[in-house]
Protein backbone atom coordinates (compact mmCIF):
# COMPACT_ATOMS: atom_id res chain seq x y z
CA UNK A 1 0.00 0.00 0.00
CA UNK A 2 1.42 3.48 -0.80
CA UNK A 3 0.74 5.37 2.39
CA UNK A 4 1.84 8.84 0.17
CA UNK A 5 0.76 11.76 3.16
CA UNK A 6 0.03 15.31 1.01
CA UNK A 7 0.22 18.19 3.13
CA UNK A 8 -3.28 20.28 3.59
CA UNK A 9 -4.08 23.34 5.66
CA UNK A 10 -6.99 25.60 5.96
CA UNK A 11 -7.40 28.21 8.77
CA UNK A 12 -10.65 29.23 10.65
CA UNK A 13 -11.60 32.75 12.54
CA UNK A 14 -11.46 32.67 16.33
CA UNK A 15 -11.74 36.08 18.82
CA UNK A 16 -9.00 38.05 17.52
CA UNK A 17 -7.07 35.76 15.84
CA UNK A 18 -6.83 32.44 13.29
CA UNK A 19 -6.78 28.78 14.17
CA UNK A 20 -4.74 27.23 11.63
CA UNK A 21 -6.13 23.27 10.98
CA UNK A 22 -3.19 21.63 8.86
CA UNK A 23 -1.81 17.97 8.45
CA UNK A 24 -0.74 15.53 7.86
CA UNK A 25 2.53 16.80 10.15
CA UNK A 26 5.79 14.39 11.07
CA UNK A 27 6.63 13.62 14.71
CA UNK A 28 9.34 16.52 14.66
CA UNK A 29 7.10 19.13 13.76
CA UNK A 30 4.48 18.21 16.55
CA UNK A 31 7.72 18.35 18.66
CA UNK A 32 8.24 21.67 17.90
CA UNK A 33 5.17 22.50 19.25
CA UNK A 34 3.38 23.52 22.69
CA UNK A 35 0.57 20.77 23.53
CA UNK A 36 -2.21 22.38 25.09
CA UNK A 37 -2.46 21.20 28.75
CA UNK A 38 -6.42 20.87 28.68
CA UNK A 39 -6.11 17.65 25.71
CA UNK A 40 -6.41 14.60 28.14
CA UNK A 41 -9.47 12.37 27.21
CA UNK A 42 -7.16 9.46 26.13
CA UNK A 43 -3.58 10.07 28.45
CA UNK A 44 -2.11 13.05 30.17
CA UNK A 45 -1.24 15.94 27.77
CA UNK A 46 2.75 15.19 27.88
CA UNK A 47 2.03 10.82 27.39
CA UNK A 48 -0.62 11.87 24.71
CA UNK A 49 1.93 14.26 22.89
CA UNK A 50 4.55 11.08 22.87
CA UNK A 51 1.80 9.28 21.22
CA UNK A 52 1.38 11.17 18.58
CA UNK A 53 4.99 11.79 17.79
CA UNK A 54 4.76 8.02 17.15
CA UNK A 55 2.08 7.61 15.46
CA UNK A 56 2.63 10.90 13.14
CA UNK A 57 6.09 8.76 12.17
CA UNK A 58 4.39 4.96 11.14
CA UNK A 59 4.24 4.88 7.43
CA UNK A 60 0.19 5.16 7.72
CA UNK A 61 -0.29 7.24 10.41
CA UNK A 62 -1.63 10.59 9.90
CA UNK A 63 -1.76 13.23 12.23
CA UNK A 64 -3.84 16.31 11.88
CA UNK A 65 -3.77 19.12 14.08
CA UNK A 66 -5.77 22.27 15.12
CA UNK A 67 -3.61 25.05 16.70
CA UNK A 68 -3.90 28.34 18.34
CA UNK A 69 -0.19 30.07 17.18
CA UNK A 70 2.44 27.66 18.45
CA UNK A 71 -0.39 25.49 20.67
CA UNK A 72 -1.57 22.33 19.59
CA UNK A 73 -5.05 22.47 20.72
CA UNK A 74 -7.25 19.98 18.60
CA UNK A 75 -6.03 17.28 16.66
CA UNK A 76 -7.36 13.72 14.85
CA UNK A 77 -5.08 10.23 14.23
CA UNK A 78 -5.32 8.03 11.46
CA UNK A 79 -3.32 4.83 12.02
CA UNK A 80 -3.92 0.67 11.37
CA UNK A 81 -6.18 -0.63 14.03
CA UNK A 82 -5.20 -1.77 17.27
CA UNK A 83 -3.82 -5.46 17.26
CA UNK A 84 -6.01 -6.63 19.69
CA UNK A 85 -9.00 -5.47 17.94
CA UNK A 86 -10.95 -7.68 15.38
CA UNK A 87 -10.41 -5.05 12.95
CA UNK A 88 -6.89 -5.88 12.48
CA UNK A 89 -7.89 -9.64 11.99
CA UNK A 90 -8.38 -9.10 8.54
CA UNK A 91 -5.04 -7.58 7.83
CA UNK A 92 -6.40 -5.55 5.61
CA UNK A 93 -3.78 -2.51 4.26
CA UNK A 94 -6.78 -0.27 3.17
CA UNK A 95 -8.31 -0.46 6.30
CA UNK A 96 -7.58 2.57 8.32
CA UNK A 97 -8.63 3.81 12.09
CA UNK A 98 -9.55 7.19 13.18
CA UNK A 99 -8.67 6.73 16.60
CA UNK A 100 -8.82 9.50 18.30
CA UNK A 101 -10.17 13.27 17.88
CA UNK A 102 -10.22 15.86 20.64
CA UNK A 103 -10.27 19.58 21.01
CA UNK A 104 -9.12 21.47 24.09
CA UNK A 105 -12.77 22.46 25.96
CA UNK A 106 -12.09 26.14 25.41
CA UNK A 107 -12.30 26.09 21.39
CA UNK A 108 -15.49 24.04 21.56
CA UNK A 109 -18.19 25.65 19.30
CA UNK A 110 -16.64 26.51 16.78
CA UNK A 111 -16.62 23.51 14.62
CA UNK A 112 -12.92 22.61 15.06
CA UNK A 113 -13.70 18.70 15.65
CA UNK A 114 -15.83 19.38 11.83
CA UNK A 115 -12.89 21.19 10.79
CA UNK A 116 -10.10 18.40 10.89
CA UNK A 117 -12.17 15.91 9.47
CA UNK A 118 -13.06 17.87 6.70
CA UNK A 119 -9.51 18.61 5.83
CA UNK A 120 -8.69 14.96 6.70
CA UNK A 121 -10.95 13.90 3.85
CA UNK A 122 -9.58 16.46 0.95
CA UNK A 123 -6.44 14.00 1.03
CA UNK A 124 -7.53 11.72 -2.55
CA UNK A 125 -5.53 9.20 -0.49
CA UNK A 126 -8.28 8.70 1.66
CA UNK A 127 -10.67 7.11 -1.52
CA UNK A 128 -7.70 4.45 -1.34
CA UNK A 129 -9.01 3.49 2.51
CA UNK A 130 -12.16 1.88 4.43
CA UNK A 131 -11.85 4.61 7.16
CA UNK A 132 -13.47 3.37 10.25
CA UNK A 133 -14.11 4.93 13.97
CA UNK A 134 -15.22 3.16 17.12
CA UNK A 135 -17.16 5.12 19.39
CA UNK A 136 -17.45 3.96 23.08
CA UNK A 137 -19.25 6.60 25.57
CA UNK A 138 -16.73 6.34 28.04
CA UNK A 139 -14.59 8.58 25.74
CA UNK A 140 -17.14 11.33 25.96
CA UNK A 141 -16.39 14.44 28.18
CA UNK A 142 -20.12 14.00 29.23
CA UNK A 143 -19.02 15.65 32.59
CA UNK A 144 -17.67 18.71 30.76
CA UNK A 145 -20.19 19.08 28.49
CA UNK A 146 -23.05 18.61 30.42
CA UNK A 147 -24.63 16.50 27.77
CA UNK A 148 -26.28 13.34 28.03
CA UNK A 149 -25.36 10.03 26.62
CA UNK A 150 -27.36 10.53 23.84
CA UNK A 151 -27.15 13.86 23.14
CA UNK A 152 -23.38 13.59 22.88
CA UNK A 153 -23.59 10.78 20.84
CA UNK A 154 -25.85 13.12 18.38
CA UNK A 155 -23.05 15.51 18.72
CA UNK A 156 -20.16 12.92 17.65
CA UNK A 157 -22.36 11.70 14.99
CA UNK A 158 -22.63 14.99 13.56
CA UNK A 159 -18.73 15.25 13.50
CA UNK A 160 -17.83 12.49 11.95
CA UNK A 161 -20.76 13.02 9.36
CA UNK A 162 -18.60 16.49 8.22
CA UNK A 163 -16.07 13.51 7.35
CA UNK A 164 -18.43 11.38 5.35
CA UNK A 165 -18.29 9.10 7.81
CA UNK A 166 -21.84 6.78 8.66
CA UNK A 167 -23.63 4.61 10.88
CA UNK A 168 -22.79 1.05 10.14
CA UNK A 169 -24.33 -2.17 12.22
CA UNK A 170 -21.97 -4.70 13.81
CA UNK A 171 -21.94 -7.51 16.46
CA UNK A 172 -18.74 -6.81 17.84
CA UNK A 173 -19.54 -7.37 21.40
CA UNK A 174 -17.61 -4.11 22.97
CA UNK A 175 -19.56 -1.86 20.42
CA UNK A 176 -22.49 -3.83 21.50
CA UNK A 177 -22.53 -3.79 25.09
CA UNK A 178 -23.86 -0.16 25.14
CA UNK A 179 -26.40 0.85 22.87
CA UNK A 180 -24.89 4.36 22.84
CA UNK A 181 -21.76 2.94 21.15
CA UNK A 182 -21.17 2.85 17.53
CA UNK A 183 -18.72 1.74 14.35
CA UNK A 184 -18.93 4.55 12.05
CA UNK A 185 -17.18 4.30 8.75
CA UNK A 186 -15.98 5.77 5.15
CA UNK A 187 -15.82 3.53 2.23
CA UNK A 188 -13.22 5.67 -0.03
CA UNK A 189 -14.57 5.86 -4.24
CA UNK A 190 -11.39 3.82 -4.86
CA UNK A 191 -12.03 0.68 -2.54
CA UNK A 192 -12.48 -2.87 -4.22
CA UNK A 193 -15.50 -5.23 -3.82
CA UNK A 194 -13.23 -7.42 -2.14
CA UNK A 195 -12.08 -5.35 0.37
CA UNK A 196 -15.92 -4.21 1.24
CA UNK A 197 -16.78 -8.15 1.27
CA UNK A 198 -13.87 -8.68 3.80
CA UNK A 199 -14.68 -5.56 5.97
CA UNK A 200 -18.31 -7.22 6.02
CA UNK A 201 -16.74 -10.46 7.38
CA UNK A 202 -15.31 -8.44 10.29
CA UNK A 203 -18.45 -6.53 11.20
CA UNK A 204 -20.07 -9.96 11.56
CA UNK A 205 -18.79 -12.35 12.99
CA UNK A 206 -22.02 -14.37 14.04
CA UNK A 207 -23.20 -15.30 10.53
CA UNK A 208 -26.95 -15.42 11.78
CA UNK A 209 -26.65 -11.69 12.35
CA UNK A 210 -24.69 -10.74 8.96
Amino acid sequence: MNHVKRYYKTEIPFEDRTIVIEGPISGSEIEKLDFHPGLTAFRIPEQQKKALVGIADLPEGRINIARDGNQIIGYVTFVYPDPLERWSEGNMENLIELGAIEVAREYRGIQIGKNLLRLSVMDDAMEDYILITTEYYWHWDLKGSGLSVWDYRKVMEKMMNAGGLVWYATDDPEISSHPANCLMVRIGSRVDTESIERFDRLRFKNRFMY
